[in-house]
């Protein structure tokens, strides 16, 4: 039983709200985060990433840091940037890629379905990242990027959000550089809104699609604040966490490449003797994008071939039969030496919505050889997840990607 609620939140202006509005913290390297707070300085990834209005010497992970980025939310609340809802509400964010859309429900989650499992993970998190958001939260007693759930869909959920969009204005309406349309709604109706928490109460999972260490890290404050008031009665907002909530049936997952650094003291050519025993090879004058599982392109010394795993290196189990787990297990751990994705340098990933042209620029730039994966499905994701399983890192892309700063979940 998922206990999803209404929040009165702080909100950009309508008229800021496309200057306001950022792509996630973590899609930046130090040097776009500050060009792009440079170009548009309304930007919430100035205070996502304070380190961006500082010298390109000053420690990003510094308590100074932290404060800078309270500041910057406080200002900005002060200033008329930011508004308050008067009373809590429901939102609705639909998302336009390419003539694509898929349609959440913001809302807060609670920490205690995060303990209980009831919203289920599927990946690891490394503790240095967590880090950082805990003390970015904690300190601007805030979270302000919200997690991306998913579940089956129900359609009578369906049913409420898709009246409210046919009948009510959007509060916000507007596409961002890079070409995604975002469109919010208000619910503010009592009846809407106690059927759209009735309807999740019925719910018994709830998935983490993206956003593992936001959601761990807002789980952690919220416990240390349950420390800091033993008085709780679980009704504080510290103990729910800014969520936006997607049928399963609107989410596209795109592949997440892979590239490596070096040959491991080896070769191509003895690498294109050890796929031959474990499928079969094929040259090919196109680049290859993976059409169906089980296949993996691969682009190395100017060329791509296709390369398909022999159905007896195959399974049904959920970690395991999924491309990347077989990628993994049979070429890059016992050819490359690849022990652990997570932590080795030999090994980087690159998003699917960078496209293969990205995949063939890294090899003639600082890598040997790339692999284009076919896309996990969320059917493997939700399967994984049911199974208390977890994936290997880097296994989904989603795009579009949810934007900071539009929804801010004050804490006290």
């Amino acid at each position: 039983m998922a206990t999803i609620r209404p929040f009165a939140a702080f909100r950009p202006a309508p008229e800021l709200v496309a200057e306001v509005a950022a792509l996630p913290y973590d899609v930046y390297n130090r040097k776009e985060a500050k060009e792009e707070v440079k170009r548009t300085p309304r930007s919430f990834l100035a205070i996502d990433r304070p380190e961006t209005v500082h010298p390109d010497d000053f420690d990003m992970y510094s308590d100074e840091a932290y404060q800078t980025a309270k500041q910057l939310l406080d200002k900005a609340m002060q200033d008329g940037t930011y508004v308050e809802e008067d009373v809590p509400v429901y939102y609705i964010y639909e998302l336009v890629m390419n003539g694509r859309s898929q349609t959440g429900l913001v809302a807060c989650a609670s920490i205690n379905d995060y303990q209980n499992e009831i919203i289920k993970k599927h990946e690891n998190t490394r503790e240095e990242k967590e880090q950082d958001r805990i003390r970015h939260i904690d300190t601007c007693d805030a979270q302000t990027g919200p997690i991306f759930l998913a579940y089956r869909e129900q359609p009578e959920i369906s049913v409420v959000i898709r009246c409210i969009q046919q009948e009510d204005e959007p509060i916000y309406d507007f596409t961002a550089p890079d070409g995604v349309t975002h469109r919010v709604w208000v619910i503010d109706d009592p009846a809407d809104i106690q059927a759209l928490e009735k309807e999740f109460k019925e719910l018994d999972q709830i998935y983490i699609a993206d956003g593992h260490h936001r959601a761990a890290s807002a789980v952690k404050v919220g416990l240390k604040r349950r420390a800091e008031h033993p008085d709780y009665d679980g009704t504080e907002e510290f103990n729910f966490f800014l969520s936006v909530l997607f049928p399963d049936s609107e989410l596209e997952i795109l592949p997440y490449n892979r590239v490596v650094k070096d040959w491991n003291g080896r070769s191509f050519a003895d690498l294109l003797q050890v796929l031959n025993t474990l499928g079969k090879v094929e040259p090919s004058d196109t680049p290859v994008q993976p059409e169906e599982k089980g296949t993996v392109g691969i682009y190395a010394e100017n060329r791509w071939y296709r390369f398909t795993f022999a159905d007896s290196y195959r399974n049904d189990d959920p970690v395991e039969g999924l491309d990347v787990s077989l990628l993994q297990k049979n070429v890059l751990q016992p050819f490359f030496g690849i022990d652990d994705p997570r932590t080795s340098n030999r090994i980087d990933f690159v998003g699917g919505i960078r496209g293969l042209g990205e995949l063939e620029r890294r090899v003639s730039e600082d890598s040997v050889i790339a692999f284009s994966m076919y896309p996990t499905s969320i059917s493997e994701l939700f399967s994984v997840a049911d199974a208390g399983l977890l994936m290997p890192p880097k296994s989904t892309w989603f795009e579009p990607k949810l934007r900071s700063g539009i929804f801010i979940h004050r804490l006290s």
